[in-house]
């Protein structure tokens, strides 16, 4: 904060007498207006006061006075904040003992919890990341995620990044087409993270360390289980190590020959499950893609096939995997599958 340049000069003015009026001002060239501002702004800093026996009049108070007048007031009141402050940080070290008392047995008797509150799911996974070290894997299910997610994923990643923490994300195909998942990928990516996707659905989990992890509650995305059992934690790193060798690296560009491949695994994924009867809300669950365009997808499948319901396309693509291999010449599957053409992917510019 800075005094006004009329204010500056009425100080000095008052400094030089031992009682002014607001019209004495009228000597240094002040207007009545611009003389009431300044004489404000003295007095609201306690260098300006009513003389005593005669308030129509100002005296000037030495800036010592002044600040000691304005800041003790402050200075009492941010002592008394402090106060209050370590009183609760006292409050809130003793029950330390008891929560890590409770955790500790927990852990023995419960490697995995259920934790059933959002924020409570989301605060975990803040202390994870903060506390880990070494490595992270993330599975990300369903295809596109939620922008307000991602970008408070990228804060959390950042700075695991920044302390040279390992870091794997697996997501479905989908994703590839989700600008704000592409953007997200680009730029965790370019601080030393690896993404990869794939087409076929599987568990949401996060692994911190080998020493703690979260998997996703099936029909429940507000919940989730805090594994701390090492065993179950290196199975699901095995299953991760697994789809991860079976995953392609996500595009930082685009490019035809990958989104070929890619549409062409979609595909061949959609066909597999119409062959288990599955319905299309199934699928798309699965394939991390929207039931509007999984029904796109299985109407193209179904005109390539030349079926008129989904069980005669069911029955029609078992025969073409070799159910009645010696009615059907070598190649057939291939060819109904190219024919029906590929999912529908918006290209990236």
């Amino acid at each position: 904060m800075e005094l006004s340049r009329e204010a500056l000069d009425v100080f000095a003015f008052a400094a030089d007498r031992t009682v002014l009026g607001i019209a004495d001002l009228a000597d240094i060239g002040l207007g009545a207006d611009d003389a009431e501002r300044a004489v404000k702004e003295l007095v609201d800093l306690r260098l300006l006061c009513r003389a005593e026996g005669a308030p129509d009049r100002l005296t000037v108070v030495p800036p010592t006075v002044a600040a000691n007048r304005l800041l003790r007031p402050m200075e009492r009141r941010i002592q008394h904040q402090h106060e209050e402050i370590e009183r609760f940080r006292w409050m809130f070290d003793a029950l330390l003992p008891t929560y890590e008392s409770s955790r500790a047995r927990n852990s023995a008797t419960a490697p995995v919890e259920l934790i059933a509150d959002l924020r409570l799911v989301q605060e975990i996974i803040e202390e994870l990341t903060f506390t880990c070290r070494e490595e992270v894997l993330t599975a990300q299910p369903g295809g596109a995620r939620c922008p307000e997610a991602l970008r408070t994923a990228q804060d959390r990643d950042r700075r695991m990044l920044a302390r040279g923490v390992a870091m794997r994300t697996l997501y479905q195909h989908p994703a590839r087409y989700h600008q704000p998942t592409i953007d997200h990928v680009q730029h965790v990516t370019s601080l030393g993270a690896e993404v990869r996707t794939q087409s076929e659905g599987f568990c949401r989990m996060l692994i911190f360390d080998k020493h703690r992890a979260l998997l996703g509650v099936p029909d429940d995305p507000r919940a989730a289980l805090l594994v701390r059992e090492p065993h179950l934690i290196h199975n699901m790193r095995v299953f991760f190590d697994c789809a991860w060798r079976g995953a392609s690296p996500f595009p930082l560009a685009f490019d035809t020959a990958s989104a070929v491949r890619i549409s062409g695994e979609i595909q061949e994924a959609i066909v597999a499950m119409l062959a288990e009867g599955l319905e299309d809300k199934s699928i798309a669950r699965r394939l991390g893609l929207s039931v509007r365009s999984c029904q796109r997808h299985v109407a193209e499948v179904m005109k390539a096939l030349g079926a008129k319901s989904r069980f005669q396309a069911g029955f029609l693509i078992g025969r073409l995997r070799g159910d009645t291999a010696d009615e059907v010449p070598p190649g057939a599957e291939c060819r109904v599958l190219a024919s029906a053409g590929p999912p529908d992917a918006r290209r990236r510019g």
